[in-house]
């Protein structure tokens, strides 16, 4: 399978899942849109910081 888990990135550096099994990231004006592979989706006020898809992650940082 090829979809990731999402996390957002605190200012210590924590990381805090916020979406599993996404398949889908959609770019917004303000922020961006998660989509799961069962179709649920997320709406996030944040931005893409890294995506390391061989370990299936994305990681994000609020706006």
């Amino acid at each position: 399978m090829c979809e990731a888990n999402a996390y957002l990135v605190k200012g210590n550096g924590e990381e805090e899942l916020v979406c599993e099994s996404v398949d889908k990231v959609l770019p917004q004006e303000d922020g961006i849109v998660l989509e799961d592979i069962f179709g649920r989706k997320k709406i996030l006020r944040a931005r893409i910081k890294e995506m390391a898809l061989v370990d299936h992650k994305i990681y994000l940082e609020a706006l």
